[in-house]
């Protein structure tokens, strides 16, 4: 593994990984917080430059003492005598307590420090309140500009996982850039349904109109081998091409079925897919006893609602793809019941190892899996998906370990029975 994919997968494996929302929240907040900090190391700076600039309104200026000047001595003149009281008070305890007292400059300093520690505590406890409050607002604002970017994938996600591209968005609001990202999304749909609509319909036409003269074709070499009127030697030609033309008629039959299956204008019905099993067992009956696969059944009522004729086509090619791509004398198993909401059939078979890279290629059409390449045409569970998509349900396969594929199909549950 490179460096570069180590790296993609420690991103997509990080699990804190925050939304929009939450990154646009988190953004908000440490802008708002940087811009705050800013703002009170400001205020604070002002704060102590006013204080020093005013320093003279409240410390008075210190008193000037002139100076007595003193003339030169007289040789000659005696000394005043000193006196034998002191000129001025006599000292008292009042001098120490004086003494202990600060200076105007100390008890500004003392003062100033205090006004200043005050304003950085009360700053900071109305910056930390007013960014709790700035990432509410930010989150309230962030989930209030999303919610129609929400709506426009809760749509899309419903519009994808649903049966057919009829469903649009239709965003109602103002004409910003998520109304503009709607609207460029209904028409990107318009254009995909038509595309796929037009696409049907051509499929359905002409395998519709190849199967009058196929038809044509086989009556035509029908009727002189059944008179007897054909050469000996011509008799195998004719026979492989009356078993390329039956080839060819199931062929368009199968695509008329994935069209019908892919069209999702099917009527609906209770069908009970336990039955539609017991059927695709008697109608295979014949190919299952000349290929030697020992097929069993656990089928349970597995009520569902839809179209009898596709919904039996589901478990017959179902069937019939596990009896083809086989082994000799292998086993398969058909099982139906409910689990929850929701109805189930399921087909498991023995056979060649699948590699579960190349299942997903399996329900594309023309895609045969390894092993019997020859057996089928590969449209057998791309009819298999069509169908379960046009009545709301998923089908999923599984590669067995020792070879053989498990292939589920889970429609919803018939409401009168659930």
């Amino acid at each position: 593994m490179t460096p570069r994919t180590q790296g993609r997968t420690a991103r997509r494996a990080l699990p804190h990984r925050l939304p929009l929302r939450g990154r646009l929240t988190l953004m908000t907040t440490l802008v708002f917080l940087v811009l705050g900090s800013g703002l009170l190391l400001l205020n604070w700076l002002s704060a102590q430059q006013l204080i020093e600039e005013n320093r003279y309104l409240v410390v008075p200026a210190a008193p000037t003492v002139p100076l007595q000047p003193v003339g030169p001595a007289v040789p000659g003149a005696t000394a005043a005598p000193a006196p034998s009281h002191p000129v001025g008070p006599a000292p008292s305890d009042t001098g120490v307590t004086a003494a202990a007292t600060l200076t105007p400059a100390e008890a500004f300093e003392d003062f100033q420090d205090r006004v200043l520690s005050q304003v950085l505590a009360r700053s900071l406890l109305l910056l930390l309140v007013l960014t709790a409050l700035a990432a509410l607002l930010a989150w309230w604002a962030a989930r209030r500009s999303l919610h129609r970017l929400t709506q426009v994938t809760a749509a899309a996600r419903r519009i994808s996982t649903g049966s057919t591209l009829d469903g649009r968005l239709g965003l109602t609001g103002p004409h910003d850039e998520v109304r503009e990202l709607g609207d460029t999304f209904d028409a990107m749909l318009d254009r995909l349904d038509r595309s796929f609509d037009a696409q049907r319909q051509f499929t359905a036409h002409a395998s519709h109109e190849l199967r009058t003269p196929l038809t044509l074709q086989r009556t035509a070499l029908e009727i002189p081998l059944s008179q007897g009127r054909v050469p000996d030697d011509l008799k195998p030609a004719l026979q492989r091409a009356l078993d390329a033309n039956a080839r060819t008629e199931r062929l368009i039959v199968s695509l008329l079925t994935l069209a019908r299956g892919e069209s999702a204008t099917h009527a609906s019905h209770p069908v009970d897919l336990a039955d539609a099993a017991r059927d695709a067992m008697e109608d295979l009956a014949e190919e299952i006893g000349a290929t030697h696969v020992c097929v069993t059944a656990e089928l349970a009522p597995a009520p569902v609602a839809g179209d009898p004729a596709l919904l039996a086509q589901i478990a017959v090619n179902l069937l019939a793809n596990a009896v083809r791509h086989n082994d000799l004398d292998g086993t398969a198993t058909i099982t139906t019941g409910t689990q929850g909401a929701s109805a189930f059939l399921e087909v498991a078979n023995t056979g060649p190892v699948l590699d579960p890279q190349q299942v997903p290629a399996l329900f594309e059409p023309f895609q045969r899996g390894p092993g019997h390449p020859g057996k089928g045409f590969g449209i057998g569970l791309a009819v298999v998906r069509a169908i379960t998509l046009s009545h709301a349900g998923t089908v999923t396969a599984t590669p067995r370990p020792g070879g053989g594929i498990t292939v589920r199909v889970t429609l919803p549950v018939l409401p009168a029975a659930s």
